[in-house]
C-alpha cells in the first residue's frame, strides 16, 4: 500500500483511457546515467545545481528520496520542535491528500478559516486545480501562519520562480523528479527550510534520511543537464491538452498544470467515477482531495485527445 490516491490509481491499470496520472512518466523520458557518472556524481554537486534553480544557497538544501518525504519531514519537524499537538493547520480544499494527511496525522487540527493558525500546508501550482497563484494571492492566504509549507512538485510545468523568492518567514518549499521530469525510477526530492531553521533542521535531517542511491544522484544530475529538451517536449505536450480541456470546459480557470478539477460532475464524484471506470476511464474522485462533488482528471498522456473524447461522452450520458 502506498496512500489512497495513489492505490486507487495503481488499481485500475486495465483502464483504456488514463486520466488519473500526474506525471510524464511513459510520456518524455529521461537520459540514463553512465556507469562514470554514476561513480562520479555526488550529492554536493546535485544539491548546488537544485539550489541554483530555487534560488537559495547550496546549504539550504537538502535532499530526499521524493516530494513526500519531504512534506513528510517538514510537517514532523515542525509538529515535534514545537510540541504543536491539536495546533491548527490551515488548508483550502481541494487539496493534494497527502499534504492534508500528513498534518493531520501528526497531530494538526485542519481548518479551513483565516486566523492565526500554526501551519500553512499548499501545493503550488494547486493539485487538483491546476492553477497558480500569485505571490501576493499566496502571502495573504498565509499570513497569520506560523509556518508554511508549499510542495512545488508541478512548479516545473511552469516558467514560474520558486516561491523562495518571496521570501516569506516560515516558509518551506519541497519539489522532486516525478512530475514533469517523468523521472519516477530516481528516488530523488528535496527540502528548503527557512534559513534560521537550517542548522537546526540539518540535524534532524541526518537523523531521519539516509543517502541517496548513486544512480538516483547521477539520473537526477544527467536529467538537469537535459532538462531544457525535456521540458520543451513538456510544456508542448500540456499546452496542447490544456487547449483541448479549455475547450471543452470553457469556465474553468486558467491552468499551470497538467490537471483540472471538474467540479461539478453529474450525481457527484464517487458515483460519476464508477460510471468513468465502467466505461474504462481513469479519473480520481473528488472526496479524496476533500471535495466530493467533483473528480480530478490529468492532462499528462499524449493520447489526451482520445481519452478525453471518451470523458466527456461519459460526462454528457450521465443524469
Amino acid at each position: 500500500m502506498k496512500f489512497p490516491l495513489a492505490d486507487w490509481i495503481d488499481s485500475h491499470p486495465e483502464c483504456r483511457y488514463n486520466l488519473g496520472a500526474s506525471g510524464m512518466h511513459g510520456t518524455v523520458h529521461h537520459p540514463l546515467p553512465t556507469r562514470a557518472e554514476v561513480r562520479s556524481a555526488t550529492e554536493k554537486e546535485l544539491r548546488r545545481h537544485l539550489a541554483e534553480l530555487v534560488g537559495v544557497s547550496p546549504s539550504r538544501l537538502f535532499l530526499t528520496h521524493g516530494a513526500t518525504e519531504s512534506n513528510a519531514e517538514a510537517v514532523t519537524y515542525l509538529s515535534r520542535r514545537r510540541g504543536e499537538v491539536r495546533a491548527r493547520c490551515r488548508v483550502q480544499f481541494p487539496e493534494y491528500p497527502p499534504l492534508f494527511d500528513l498534518a493531520r496525522s501528526a497531530g494538526y487540527r485542519l481548518v479551513t478559516s483565516s486566523g492565526r493558525t500554526a501551519l500553512a500546508i499548499v501545493s503550488q501550482p494547486r493539485n487538483p486545480i491546476g492553477n497558480l497563484w500569485s505571490g501576493e494571492v499566496l502571502a495573504e492566504w498565509a499570513r497569520d501562519a506560523r509556518a508554511i509549507v508549499v510542495d512545488e512538485t508541478f512548479r516545473e510545468f511552469t516558467s514560474a520562480a520558486s516561491v523562495q523568492r518571496l521570501a516569506l518567514p516560515g516558509l518551506w518549499s519541497t519539489g522532486s523528479f516525478t512530475k514533469a521530469y517523468g523521472a519516477d525510477d530516481l528516488r530523488v526530492g528535496f527540502i528548503v527550510p527557512p534559513e534560521d531553521e537550517q542548522d537546526r533542521f540539518a540535524h534532524f535531517h541526518g537523523l531521519v534520511v539516509d543517502e541517496l542511491p548513486n544512480y538516483s544522484v547521477a539520473g537526477a544530475l544527467a536529467t538537469l543537464a537535459d532538462r531544457d529538451r525535456i521540458l520543451g517536449q513538456v510544456r508542448s505536450v500540456m499546452a496542447r491538452n490544456q487547449e483541448l480541456w479549455r475547450r471543452a470546459t470553457p469556465s474553468g480557470p486558467t491552468l499551470a498544470a497538467p490537471v483540472a478539477f471538474d467540479d461539478p460532475v453529474p450525481s457527484g464524484g464517487d458515483r460519476f467515477t464508477r460510471k468513468c471506470l465502467r466505461a474504462s476511464v481513469l479519473v480520481c474522485p473528488g472526496s479524496l482531495f476533500g471535495r466530493p462533488s467533483g473528480v480530478r482528471v490529468c492532462l499528462t498522456r499524449r493520447s489526451f485527445p482520445r481519452d478525453l473524447r471518451a470523458y466527456v461522452r461519459v460526462r454528457d450520458l450521465s443524469p
